[in-house]
């Protein structure tokens, strides 16, 4: 079968990670759900570097990060893009959005917006972000500006409301302002937000399809939102079952995620196969991964255009 002759022709998918230090097993199951959605479909595959939150960067993890995919056999089919190198992509973006009034200055410190959010009877839990309460929404009051924040209100003064479906989880919900509201794309230190920086990246690579872990779900309405603002397309979306630590949350360094062991990379595969539904017992590298295409096509048929 030839690529054009696959549903998925036109098809670009992409590899994501933040260098915040080497793949584990948690990323891998990530890695390896984007490189077989694009190889069941044949679709191009891409990794970029999403070095945009540089303080929280690790020197050289990015190249680790791309050894590792290499060894286990997932290869992108162009160069990788680093985030850190396309400052004017996203300041061009802003000024759009600048242009159309659909973004405002904030001059709000994080205790400010705490402090404000819990007066409104917000409550600060572990892990949850506070709603902004749109402090800044119609002037700084002779405040200096700190951040950029694009609103979650329509023309009319509604509440932004998004809708979209993922292939995994179904039918989506969210009311932005109301869950999120109006949030950050240039922080208060001068670096893009990842939000505004995935968008951008997305639509300037093409990508038509993201295979991401469950975690990034509930970005998805905010970036469909800056998506319809930028006039840009918004991909299809699917999020995978999340490898969880012993705690019971997200697999991260900080809850015991070691790095991935390349002496037994096949034993790695396997591990994160088994996450994503993938069963076979092909003894090298390269017959594990033709199977796991073969299991994956089967599992997310993609509908024919």
């Amino acid at each position: 079968m030839h690529r054009s002759d696959l549903p998925g022709a036109g098809y670009i998918g992409r590899f994501a990670p933040s260098p915040t230090g080497p793949l584990h097993a948690g990323s891998l199951v990530a890695a390896l759900a984007s490189w077989l959605d694009a190889r069941a479909y044949g679709g191009k595959w891409l990794v970029r570097i999403e070095d945009v939150d540089l303080p929280r960067c690790v020197p050289g993890a990015d190249r680790v990060i791309l050894e590792q995919l290499e060894a286990c056999g997932l290869v992108p089919d162009d160069l990788p893009v680093w985030q850190s190198r396309r400052d004017e992509l996203y300041a061009d973006a802003l000024q759009h959005l600048l242009a159309a009034d659909h973004v405002y200055a904030c001059a709000c410190s994080r205790r400010e917006i705490s402090l404000a959010a819990q007066s409104e009877g917000q409550e600060l839990t572990r892990h949850a972000e506070l709603v902004y309460p749109g402090t800044c929404r119609n002037g700084l009051k002779g405040k200096a500006a700190r951040a950029m924040r694009v609103r979650t209100l329509n023309a009319k003064g509604h509440d932004v409301q998004i809708e979209w479906t993922d292939r995994r989880l179904g039918a989506q919900r969210q009311n932005l302002a109301r869950a999120v509201g109006d949030f950050v794309l240039h922080r208060a230190d001068g670096l893009w937000a990842y939000q505004m920086a995935v968008v951008v990246d997305d639509a300037l690579q093409g990508v038509s399809h993201v295979v991401r872990g469950e975690d990034l779900s509930d970005n998805t309405p905010r970036q469909i939102h800056l998506q319809r603002l930028l006039g840009l397309p918004t991909p299809v979306y699917l999020h995978t079952p999340l490898v969880l630590g012993a705690n019971g949350e997200k697999l991260s360094k900080q809850n015991g995620a070691t790095p991935l062991n390349l002496r037994d990379c096949l034993a790695a595969l396997r591990t994160a196969g088994v996450s994503l539904g993938i069963a076979t017992e092909a003894s090298d590298l390269n017959s594990w991964l033709t199977q796991a295409i073969v299991q994956w096509r089967e599992k997310w048929a993609l509908p024919v255009a």
